[in-house]
């Protein structure tokens, strides 16, 4: 009986057959798919009339070879027979196969080609914990959209919103009524009444390690001193630098973003990309104005005293180049010491002053 997947194709030349080429094993073994009635192929009976006269010596009796002939035929028949047979099966068991592998198919392409509206969506987005926005985000364009609307993040105000939690004014519930800046409003909020984001605020160390490379080519948008009251006698003063983290190439505003116009407002945010630097001094330190320039160097040293801290930094008039050493010789310094305390908070950091929109 034939193997399944061992059957080869039989190619028969008729200037080709030896006494070894053609024998009954390989009728036996013949591809029913070669001949699917049942009849011989032409080359095969020439091959075999050629080797019948060679063997036999009856070139002149034609009558002979035809019986030999016939016979060599009938057990080819016979064997293409019960080969079919095996082959109906196959062909039924092929055909399940493909029916099945395009059942398949056509369910994969119903779940890929699927698109669900956006109120479905909407009303998946009431179920997500704050940390996974972004998760949510990314799953597909409306599931984007969903996240870029007022009523997304109206409701998730409204369900971690609790009176006993003392608010600034600004993030009060009469606020979040206000389309503009609602989600940088709703993103500090989370800051002061999500449990995971404060305690996520209070394992932030006050200066960490990364500060200086941070800030590095940040441009002062805004600086400000003020007077402050400490557990010192004496008054406290602190100063505040403004940074703007520049990335060349890159706009975080919503309009590279594509995002639909109507939801714009909602998205708008002065404050995206800045950074807030305190240095808290024990005595008031004239520094010079550096507003609108960028800070090249950023250093944090031992005061004189070895109690306290000595802040330096070095503002130049354009961002340092990529590859040039920095800049310790020129431009404006600003040198603080001794310091009491430093401290840098992004825009979302509950002490992080916002500004005057939000």
């Amino acid at each position: 009986m034939p193997k399944k997947g061992n059957r080869k194709r039989l190619k028969f030349r008729v200037g080709d057959v030896c006494s070894e080429s053609v024998t009954v094993a390989d009728y036996a073994n013949a591809d029913p798919a070669v001949v699917k009635t049942g009849r011989v192929k032409k080359a095969v009976v020439n091959a075999v009339e050629k080797e019948v006269k060679l063997l036999c010596g009856l070139e002149a009796s034609q009558g002979a070879v035809q019986e030999v002939l016939s016979s060599a035929i009938s057990v080819t028949a016979d064997s293409l027979e019960s080969s079919d047979d095996l082959d109906q099966e196959e062909d039924g068991e092929n055909k399940r196969k493909a029916a099945r592998k395009k059942k398949n198919k056509r369910r994969k392409e119903s779940i890929d080609g699927g698109e669900y509206p956006v109120d479905i969506w909407l009303v998946l987005s009431s179920y997500i914990r704050p940390e996974d926005v972004c998760r949510f985000s990314l799953i597909c364009r409306n599931a984007w959209t969903v996240t870029c609307t007022a009523a997304f993040w109206s409701r998730l105000y409204r369900r971690h919103y609790h009176m006993d939690v003392d608010l600034p004014c600004r993030l009060q519930p009469d606020s979040i009524d206000r389309m503009c800046c609602l989600r940088a409003r709703v993103i500090r909020s989370l800051f002061h009444l999500y449990e995971p984001f404060r305690l996520r605020v209070s394992k932030i160390p006050a200066l960490p390690e990364s500060t200086p490379t941070t800030l590095l080519n940040s441009k002062c948008l805004l600086f400000w001193v003020r007077k402050v009251s400490g557990t010192r006698p004496e008054a406290m003063w602190e100063f505040n630098f403004k940074f703007l983290k520049q990335v060349p190439g890159k706009h975080c505003s919503a309009t590279s973003l594509h995002m639909p116009r109507q939801y714009e407002e909602v998205h708008t945010n002065p404050d995206s990309g800045c950074y807030l630097l305190q240095v808290t001094t024990l005595n008031f330190i004239f520094t010079p104005v550096v507003m609108g320039m960028t800070l090249t160097l950023f250093t944090i040293n031992v005061s004189t005293d070895m109690r306290h801290h000595r802040v330096r930094l070095v503002f130049q008039d354009s961002p340092l180049q990529r590859g040039r050493k920095r800049g310790d010789q020129g431009g404006t310094q600003v040198v603080l010491d001794p310091v009491h305390s430093v401290k840098l908070m992004d825009w979302w950091h509950p002490q992080y002053p916002s500004s005057p929109y939000i």
